[in-house]
């Protein structure tokens, strides 16, 4: 039986969206697949596959590669210790946050950025919803993140202002829009190409939080080639295998100065002769992002 080679695009309910040289599919997965106790998703947006057409016209997802990378957080489940997969084989995570209406939760993207640290996944911040704000004030509050090494993009999808530089980003790579709910990820997807239609909802009066408007992972294919994926806005991320004494290590600001500490087990937390709480007190670390260092090495957050 002839096997096409495609990319998962679409995940729901059981069912797979696969796009092929030969068009898109449907498809089913093989049951062998879903076998014993699974610590994570067998499948997820993303994955490269192999499938079979059936006599009746059905699709069968009969191979799925193994990924290259993933971006995932440990799922909160009744199941126990699972790992979800946000999406698979992602070229870039741009990671997307209001400067307000929702107000920018940093210890999200803190978050957020450890995980690209550790999984070694390009990433990109756009922060939308500049018109709402203004680009000075955004800009303060974001500004030190470019002094990590992290690229930011200042964007507003109602006023198509740096649409042009986020379409451009997108092209030609398998890129996935990333953060909390309401903060404009299908908006900008559908300023960047008019023909994706995704539904958008605005933000609740009464909490000012955002709604889900994505409820499926889904990637759509880009006019410039590549694909964009729009995900679920996120309220929790927990962090999926990284340990507390390795967190030093995804922090850039951090890691350079843990050889100068004067413990080699030093927790960066209250030690005598620790470098990383020196160059805080002397404002050479951004205090937020110490913040949330200390709050996820205790567990607290």
């Amino acid at each position: 039986m002839e096997e096409i080679n495609g990319i998962v695009i679409k995940s729901q309910s059981g069912f797979f969206k696969v796009d092929t040289d030969e068009g898109q599919y449907t498809a089913r997965l093989r049951g062998r697949f879903k076998k014993g106790r699974k610590l994570g998703d067998i499948i997820a947006v993303g994955d490269k596959v192999k499938i079979s057409i059936q006599e009746d016209g059905t699709a069968m997802i009969e191979e799925i590669a193994e990924r290259e990378s993933k971006f995932s957080r440990m799922a909160p489940t009744a199941r126990g210790v699972y790992e979800q997969i946000i999406i698979a084989n992602p070229d870039q995570v741009i990671l997307t946050f209001a400067c307000t209406d929702p107000e920018p939760n940093m210890r999200m993207l803190d978050r957020f950025l450890i995980i690209v640290e550790e999984q070694d996944i390009p990433s990109v911040i756009v922060v939308n919803k500049i018109d709402l704000l203004g680009i000075s004030k955004a800009r303060k509050l974001f500004d030190h993140y470019p002094k990590l090494g992290y690229r930011v993009i200042y964007t507003s999808a109602s006023k198509k202002r740096g649409v042009h530089k986020l379409r451009k980003l997108l092209s030609g790579k398998v890129s996935v829009l990333v953060g909390p709910s309401g903060v404009g990820k299908s908006s900008l997807l559908n300023a960047v190409q008019d023909d994706l239609g995704i539904i958008v909802k605005e933000i609740s009066k009464a909490n000012r939080k955002g709604r889900h408007t994505t409820v499926v992972r889904e990637m759509y294919p880009l006019d410039g080639g590549g694909y964009v994926a729009d995900t679920p806005g996120l309220k929790a991320l927990a962090l999926w295998d990284i340990e507390p004494e390795e967190l030093d290590a995804y922090f850039p600001e951090l890691r350079d100065l843990v050889p100068l500490c004067r413990f080699s087990s030093c927790t960066h937390l209250q030690e005598p002769g620790c470098a990383v709480i020196a160059a805080v007190e002397r404002g050479e670390v951004n205090f937020e992002r110490y913040e949330s260092y200390v709050r996820l090495r205790l567990g607290d957050d």
